[in-house]
């Protein structure tokens, strides 16, 4: 897991690794969509909490505005993991992914400045183009449908919120944004700033190229681990600083055996709940389970 650090009592910086993770390298997390049963922050922050009672290393929520039916109930992700934060200590937390180019780049500073010091420094943003296919919620809301225009926002966005995090002033001039003159204080726990998961379908470059740049990639849509191992190459040729410790958080199936996955560089694995099986119970049950494993 890369890495961030937090500052002590004394203002010095000082390294923030959240839990232990298995022997084999792998963290664990629930990643849960925030539908119907899981529309209630309440919940979740209850379900987070068990789930840290029995040692799993975080909780990722899905960021959304609408969905298909039959889904029918949709909350917001970041007042669920503000309430999350509240109710848990260690596990690490945050949207996976979040559409940044339909977010305004200064309220996410703030947001995520807020969020991380609530955490005491616990927080992942995952980030990502989003998708009008699944409930057409780009646009029914009049957001920028183009995939290249909404890719230069989410790097004009990124670019924002990486000055905002050092606590100097932002001077931006952008195609899409501007900031002018503007402190972000307080920072951020996490130095130098919260670490940040990039999405990305396989066969797409722009991704990774992204990815490599920050600190973590999520692959969309994975077919099998061997993709996963040519993915995890790629990134690493492009990486500015490729011996740093970087993640690489795959999303699977509650049951699936993670050690390919391992093997073919992943760091965390993001246990999966499709909306169709969706329900506390249900939720309840893989998180009994534990965490993922390697066989040993």
């Amino acid at each position: 897991m890369t890495t961030h650090t937090s500052t002590g009592e004394n203002g010095d910086a000082v390294p923030h690794h959240g839990t232990t993770a298995d022997p084999s390298g792998l963290r664990s997390a629930l990643w849960l969509p925030l539908f119907d049963e899981l529309a209630d922050p309440r919940s979740v922050a209850r379900l987070a909490a068990e789930a840290e009672a029995v040692g799993w290393h975080g909780v990722f929520v899905w960021d959304h505005l609408a969905w298909r039916e039959p889904v029918r109930q949709v909350t917001d992700p970041w007042i669920t993991l503000a309430a999350i934060a509240t109710s848990t200590e260690r596990l690490r937390i945050g949207p996976m992914v979040t559409p940044l180019a339909r977010r305004r780049p200064p309220k996410v500073a703030r947001e995520t400045a807020a969020l991380d010091r609530l955490s005491d420094g616990r927080l992942t943003l995952g980030v990502g183009l989003g998708s009008d296919r699944f409930a057409h919620e780009l646009s029914k809301t009049g957001e920028q449908l183009d995939d290249r225009q909404r890719g230069r926002m989410l790097d004009e966005a990124l670019e924002i919120l990486t000055a905002a995090w050092s606590g100097a002033p932002v001077h931006h001039r952008g195609e899409h944004y501007t900031v002018d003159d503007v402190r972000f204080l307080p920072r951020p726990v996490q130095r130098p700033g919260v670490p940040v998961w990039v999405a990305g379908l396989p066969h797409h470059a722009r991704p990774l190229r992204r990815a490599a740049r920050y600190d973590g990639f999520v692959p969309v849509n994975l077919e099998h681990p061997d993709q996963l191992a040519e993915l995890v190459a790629t990134i690493q040729e492009q990486r500015p600083h490729p011996a740093t410790p970087y993640d690489v958080a795959v999303p699977l199936p509650p049951g699936t055996d993670p050690a390919p996955y391992v093997r073919a560089g992943a760091t965390w694995c993001l246990t999966e709940l499709a909306p169709e099986e969706l329900s506390i119970d249900r939720v309840r049950g893989v998180l009994r389970d534990g965490p993922a494993r390697p066989p040993t």
